[in-house]
């Protein structure tokens, strides 16, 4: 297995293993992009448990992460292995109503502050 492989199944493992997982540059704590920090803020404003995967300590990741969802920028988010999108998208749904929509739907407990 070659190093990109592995990464796609880390990727694909992180994915199945949380319904709701954030591939972000830096931490939820310490976000070292602002893109990464909205999403973050998005996510904590809905009230809903999420993981992350900080793709800054790998180069593999940050580059595996691109292509296993053929989207070129990061953060990344996924809801029940599902691809939803990056900052803007994510940004767009919050403002509709549409992200809250979608986890009621897919049956994700938020508890919006």
């Amino acid at each position: 297995m070659n190093n990109l492989d592995h990464v796609s199944q880390n990727i694909e493992n992180e994915i199945n293993s949380n319904d709701v997982i954030l591939f972000m540059k830096g931490t939820p704590v310490f976000p070292m992009c602002g893109f990464s920090a909205r999403v973050v803020e998005i996510l904590n404003n809905v009230g809903v448990k999420f993981e992350t995967v900080n793709v800054l300590e790998s180069d593999e990741m940050r580059e595996g992460i691109k292509k296993y969802s053929n989207w070129p920028t990061i953060p990344q988010l996924y809801v029940k292995k599902e691809f939803v999108g990056g900052c803007d998208i994510v940004t767009e749904m919050f403002e509709s109503g549409e992200l809250l929509e979608m986890l009621n739907t897919k049956g994700i407990e938020v508890n919006p502050s």
